[in-house]
């Protein structure tokens, strides 16, 4: 189902509408590549950052609780505010003043798509808040973000939810979404410690053997097949030879785990750029994963096991509030 879905803006208001004051937005983490499909694929999970864009008549002012308070800035420069600038400048719009306040729950530099999932809400608040539109126009959303971003795999399933595929075109970025198998239960195991991307993908080769091209087209292509009818073949469908093993000097442990996960038959992948790994569980439909158990077992101390959902509706306005005219 590609391209655009239904409106993002929530339609509750009360009394005579100006324009909006305040918008609330919900943005779910993301797992890019899921093993072989590298800078293409990408998983919506169901932990999330809620964000409030609320307009004010001067200044900047960013609140942050959760993951990342205290830590981040709270400034121009913080990721939000800055993505949220490009799509007014994007939407030709310039608020008089502002204010952020994010309650986040993503996981920062653990591979998450905690960068992506902050650019998204940056977009989407603006597009939301902004009185010239109408509604958030998802296609335009994606073509900002992954500018902002550099590459659709993360920002694709965080905008969209599910499981997604995005490549390039000469005309930019596109995005599709996949059905995925109600059977597949994620579970995510986050370690302490944190990794880089830019650090993570220093460590790619420039040149890889055209058998390992290969070998990862053929499981690229299993990979959307097990995703979405045959769960079966996740283990064989997230083998990958082109970066996981390459970015091994970096995250010894998550290489280790890896192994002893996959050596045990489950289908374990390092999600995005590392350290955390995501294993695709199988569960019945209202049961939690049944690998849960020794995918716990497996995993080092002092790493949080996280069995999430997939998140199926990505980026979300809850609540838009508006001025209310005096006329």
């Amino acid at each position: 189902m590609r391209g655009p879905r239904p409106a993002l803006r929530s339609d509750a208001r009360e009394g005579t509408p100006d324009a909006a004051s305040r918008v609330r937005v919900r943005v779910p983490a993301t797992s890019a590549n899921l093993g072989p499909a590298f800078d293409c694929a990408g998983l919506a999970l169901a932990c999330h950052d809620v964000l409030e864009f609320a307009l004010a008549p001067s200044g900047l002012e960013v609140e942050v609780t959760g993951v990342g308070a205290g830590e981040l800035p709270a400034d121009e420069s913080h990721l939000v505010v800055r993505a949220f600038r490009a799509a007014c400048a994007e939407l030709g719009w310039t608020p008089s003043g502002l204010r952020v306040a994010a309650a986040n729950d993503i996981p920062q530099g653990r591979g998450m798509g905690s960068s992506a999932a902050a650019v998204v809400a940056g977009v989407v608040g603006a597009w939301a808040l902004c009185p010239d539109v109408a509604e958030v126009d998802r296609t335009a959303v994606l073509r900002l973000t992954t500018e902002l971003e550099g590459h659709p795999d993360n920002v694709a399933p965080c905008l969209y939810g599910g499981a997604t595929l995005s490549w390039t075109t000469d005309d930019g970025p596109v995005a599709d979404r996949l059905p995925v198998d109600p059977g597949i239960a994620p579970i995510l195991l986050v370690p302490e410690a944190t990794l880089s991307t830019h650090v993570a993908r220093s460590l790619l080769p420039e040149l890889v053997p055209h058998a390992d091209a290969a070998f990862n087209a053929a499981r690229a292509a299993l990979l959307v097949h097990a995703l979405t009818a045959e769960p079966a073949l996740l283990l064989d469908a997230t083998e990958d030879r082109l970066h996981q093993r390459q970015r091994a000097a970096a995250m010894p442990e998550t290489l280790g785990l890896l192994d002893r996960l996959r050596a045990a038959g489950h289908a374990a992948v390092v999600s995005g750029a590392g350290p955390s790994v995501l294993v695709l569980a199988r569960r019945a439909p209202g049961e939690a994963p049944g690998a849960l158990s020794a995918v716990a077992d497996l995993t080092p101390e002092g790493w949080t096991v996280r069995p999430l959902d997939v998140d199926a509706g990505g980026a979300c306005v809850l609540e838009t509030s508006h001025q209310v005219s005096s006329r």
